[in-house]
């Protein structure tokens, strides 16, 4: 299996790519990556040093894996942070591009645009360019609570919210919408929970919540989904598998007490979780 990653990179720590890629190959999967960021590290620290690439740098680099004549074997696009809507455009069309050559491919946008305590941290075009054009080419789409909420101009502060707002993100487009930290009234305050739909079931997975806030949970967790959804075919069991591999590496991460996630430490949580959990329908 092959998958096309375009998003950010740092030096240091595991957000962006720096968190998928690795997730993707400890589970047997080759990876492309093109990174739209590179960094010495994710902006949550005082300083971050590094740029931003543009949109022919994108462009160019797809054009040589292009050229490799490769493309038909691209099993699935995944997308996180870009700088920019011209950034983004060309992300787009390097999915235009996979899908000429494999149209069973997918692609599957996380919409990174902020979070819950964070607020957003991208600049208004990117947030309308995930909205109007990064969301409905997507056919699998995984925003967090804060995203959901910014996607679909919906207050989520119940299921019955969350699930309503999830039509309405499906409305735009993608076949499979899957949420990640879904913090609503009804839920314990010592859990999290997460819901993924496709077009005719609904399932929510609730799991403790853990002492711990690293950054690129959002970002591997994106990468584990479309990981397993295109090996079983099912949103239930992609998001059990991929639930169950994120709560072990930040469990890992919190008896550490470290502050970037400890994917290398914990990676047999990615291939064999030391823990289980079931999606339940709803």
């Amino acid at each position: 299996m092959n998958i096309l990653s375009l998003q950010s990179h740092v030096a240091y720590g595991h957000v962006g790519n720096s968190a998928a890629v690795f997730v993707l190959q400890r589970l047997g999967i080759e990876v492309w990556p093109v990174h739209t960021v590179q960094l010495s590290n994710h902006t949550g620290y005082e300083t971050a040093r590094g740029r931003a690439f543009d949109a022919a740098h994108i462009r160019e680099l797809t054009q040589g894996i292009r050229e490799r004549d490769v493309l038909g074997r691209c099993d699935g696009v995944l997308s996180g942070y870009i700088g920019s809507a011209a950034i983004g455009e060309a992300v787009l069309d390097a999915v235009a591009e996979v899908k000429r050559a494999n149209p069973r491919a997918l692609y599957c946008c996380d919409p990174v645009i902020g979070d819950v305590g964070r607020g957003a941290f991208v600049t208004p075009d990117v947030a309308e360019f995930m909205r109007g054009r990064a969301v409905p080419a997507a056919d699998i789409v995984t925003p967090n609570h804060f995203e959901l909420e910014q996607l679909t101009g919906c207050n989520v502060h119940s299921m019955a919210a969350a699930l309503a707002a999830i039509e309405k993100l499906q409305k735009l487009g993608p076949n499979i919408v899957m949420v990640t930290s879904l913090l609503t009234d009804e839920a314990p305050g010592n859990a999290i929970d997460l819901v993924a739909a496709d077009r005719t079931s609904r399932h929510r997975l609730r799991t403790p919540k853990l002492p711990v806030a690293a950054h690129g949970a959002g970002d591997a967790i994106a990468a584990l989904f479309l990981a397993h959804y295109l090996r079983t075919g099912s949103a239930a069991q992609a998001l059990s598998k991929a639930a169950a591999s994120i709560f072990g590496v930040l469990k890992r991460t919190a008896a550490l007490g470290v502050a970037e996630m400890a994917l290398i430490e914990a990676q047999e949580e990615l291939a064999s979780p030391s823990e289980s959990f079931r999606a339940e329908p709803l």
